[in-house]
C-alpha cells in the first residue's frame, strides 16, 4: 500500500463517483494526471458505454499502451469488496496495476478492497499447461494513517487463509487423505506458532473415539484427530474451541450416494479446512483468548469393512448412537470432537463448521450458513462478525418438537429420524443431535452446506470452494475481548498443551 500512484505499471484502476448533478469525477486527480487522461475524457468514454457502475460493474478502456478501468467504490465494504473482485478479474493480461481509492475511504472500506481483489482472483490449478493469468501485483494507493496500514496488512492475512482454506478443500481426494490432511496442519502450526497433535487410529480406538473409527471403517485410508493449539503470550481468560468436519471424501458409505451427488464430495472437509486456516491466522491477529481447533479427518468409503446401517458406535463420551443413515456421517465424527472437546477441554464456548445436510443448502441457498445456538449472546456475535465479514449466517431453531425423532429404540440416539418420525426437517434434525455432546457448553453449529462451495464466480467468491467461514471467524476472535460476556464463571486462562 502507498499514498502516491505509480508512473511505470500496466494497468491503472480509477475510482469514479456520481456527484450530485448526475456527472461523473474521480475524487483521485493525481491518478489522472499520471495516465495522463482527463476528466472530459473518462466522462465521454462513460457516456458512450452507457456505464452505470452498478452492482460491481466496471468499465475497461484502452489509452494507448495502458489499461484503464474504472469502478464504483459504492457506499460500503461490501461494494468495494465487489468492485474490486470485478477488477481484478479485467486485469488478467497484465503484470502490474496500480488502484486508486478515494480519500474518504477509511480502514473497512481498504480491507474490504484488499480482500476483494485477492479473493475474487484466485485460481486453483494443477494443469500441465499455464492458466493465462500474469498479474503479478497490484498496488493500492490509499490514505496511509496506521489504522488503515493495519486494516490493510489484517486484510491480507485474512485473505491468505481463505485461499488456505479454499487450497485444502480442492485439492483432489486422490490425494487428500486424512494423513495428508493432518500433514498439512502439522507443517501450517509449525509455520504459524500453533502446537499440534494428530491421533493416529490406533490412538482414536485406544481412547474410545467411536465416530470418528466408524466413519473411517470402510477406507484405505485410516482416520486422524488434529489438535491445533493457539495460546497467546497474554491472554484473557477463556478459551473457544473450534470444531471443522474432516471428510475427504464422502462417497455416503454403503448408503451411497449418486454418481452425480460424489462430484463435490472432495469439498466435504470445507468446515475443517476453513478451521485450519483460521488457525493459521490466529497469532498474526493478536487474537486474545486461548483457542484449539479441532478436525476429525475421516474418509467416507464402502467396503467390507464398512460401517453398516443398523450398527451402534459408542463415541468419545460414552453416547451410544444407532446408525441408520451412513450418509449422515459427518453428524458422527463431530460428535465424537464435541463430547470431547465438553469433557477434556472444557471451555467457554463451541462452535462446530460443517458442510452438513443438503436440506440447508436446498432451503437457504448457497450464500448463507445455517446458525443453531444455544447461546443468545453467542449468535449475536456471530451474526455481527458475519455481517461486517461479508459471509452470511441465517439463525435457525432448535424445534423441541422433533427431538424424538432421534429417539432409538436400542441407543441413546439414532444418527437421522427414526421410521414414523421424519419431519422433513434434515438441518434442523442434525444440529438436534450435535447439540446432545455439547450438553450445557454454549455451542453454536453452523451449517454451511450451502455457502462452502460455488457453481459460479460471483463477486468475491469464486466457482468451487470458497473458503466460507474463514472471515467471519476471524473477525469474532480477533475482537479485543471475543468472549466478553460468554465466559463461564471461574474460568482461567488456559495452558498450553505440549504439541
Amino acid at each position: 500500500m502507498t499514498d502516491a500512484v505509480s508512473p511505470s505499471v500496466d494497468a491503472y484502476v480509477i475510482p469514479m463517483e456520481r456527484s450530485g448533478d448526475g456527472e461523473w469525477r474521480c475524487p483521485v486527480p493525481d491518478a489522472l494526471a499520471v495516465v495522463g487522461i482527463d476528466q472530459a475524457t473518462l466522462s465521454s468514454v462513460i457516456a458512450r458505454h452507457g456505464w452505470s457502475g452498478d452492482g460491481g460493474d466496471v468499465l475497461v478502456h484502452v489509452d494507448g499502451s495502458r489499461l484503464v478501468v474504472l469502478f464504483c467504490p459504492g457506499a460500503s465494504p461490501t461494494d468495494l469488496r465487489r468492485a474490486a473482485a470485478a477488477v481484478v478479474r479485467r486485469l488478467t493480461k497484465v503484470e502490474t496495476a496500480c488502484a486508486a481509492l478515494p480519500p474518504s475511504v477509511g480502514a473497512e472500506g481498504v480491507a474490504a478492497f484488499v480482500e476483494g481483489l485477492l479473493l475474487g482472483g484466485y485460481r486453483f490449478r494443477l494443469s500441465s499447461t499455464p492458466n493465462g493469468a500474469t498479474l503479478r501485483a497490484v498496488e493500492v494507493v490509499a490514505r496511509t494513517a496506521q489504522r488503515i496500514r493495519t486494516a490493510f496488512q489484517r486484510a491480507v492475512r485474512i485473505a491468505e487463509g481463505v485461499v488456505l482454506a479454499r487450497d485444502l478443500a480442492t485439492m483432489p481426494s486422490s490425494t487428500k487423505s486424512p494423513a495428508w490432511l493432518a500433514a498439512q496442519a502439522r507443517l501450517i502450526a509449525r509455520r504459524c506458532g500453533l502446537g499440534v497433535r494428530v491421533r493416529t487410529e490406533r490412538e482414536l480406538a485406544e481412547e474410545g473415539f467411536g465416530g470418528i473409527l466408524g466413519v473411517g471403517a470402510g477406507s484405505a485410508h485410516p482416520p486422524r484427530l488434529i489438535e491445533l493449539t493457539y495460546r497467546p503470550p497474554d491472554p484473557l481468560p477463556g478459551q473457544v474451541v473450534l470444531i471443522g468436519k474432516g471428510v475427504t471424501f464422502d462417497s455416503g458409505g454403503l448408503s451411497l450416494k449418486t454418481a452425480s451427488g460424489m462430484v463435490a464430495m472432495k469439498t466435504d472437509m470445507a468446515g475443517g479446512g476453513a478451521v485450519i486456516a483460521t488457525m493459521s491466522l490466529l497469532r498474526d491477529l493478536d487474537v486474545r483468548v486461548a483457542v484449539t481447533g479441532l478436525v476429525p479427518g475421516a474418509e467416507n468409503m464402502p467396503s467390507g469393512s464398512a460401517l453398516r446401517p443398523g450398527d451402534v458406535i459408542t463415541h468419545f463420551d460414552g453416547t451410544t448412537v444407532e446408525v441408520l443413515n451412513t450418509d449422515a456421517e459427518g453428524r458422527l465424527i463431530l460428535a465424537d470432537a464435541i463430547g470431547y472437546a465438553r469433557r477434556v477441554l472444557q471451555p467457554d464456548v463451541i462452535v462446530d463448521l460443517a458442510t452438513l445436510t443438503g436440506a440447508m443448502s436446498r432451503g437457504l441457498g448457497r450464500r448463507h450458513a445455517g446458525l443453531f445456538a444455544t447461546d443468545e449472546r453467542l449468535a449475536a456475535v456471530l451474526l455481527d462478525a458475519a455481517e461486517r465479514a461479508g459471509e452470511y449466517l441465517w439463525r435457525m431453531p432448535f424445534v423441541e418438537e422433533y427431538r424424538d425423532a432421534l429417539d432409538s429404540p436400542i441407543a441413546d440416539l439414532a444418527n437421522v429420524a427414526i421410521a414414523g418420525k421424519d419431519y422433513g426437517a434434515g438441518g434442523i434434525i442434525a444440529a438436534l443431535f450435535l447439540r446432545e455432546f455439547a450438553r450445557d457448553v454454549p455451542f453454536a453449529h453452523l451449517d454451511i452446506a450451502g455457502p462452502a462451495r460455488a457453481d459460479a464466480d460471483e463477486h468475491e467468491i469464486v466457482k468451487g470452494a470458497t473458503g466460507y467461514g474463514v472471515r467471519l471467524l476471524a473477525r469474532w476472535l480477533a475482537e479485543p475481548d471475543p468472549l466478553r460476556g460468554l465466559r463461564r464463571r471461574g474460568r482461567r486462562a488456559a495452558t498450553a498443551v505440549p504439541a
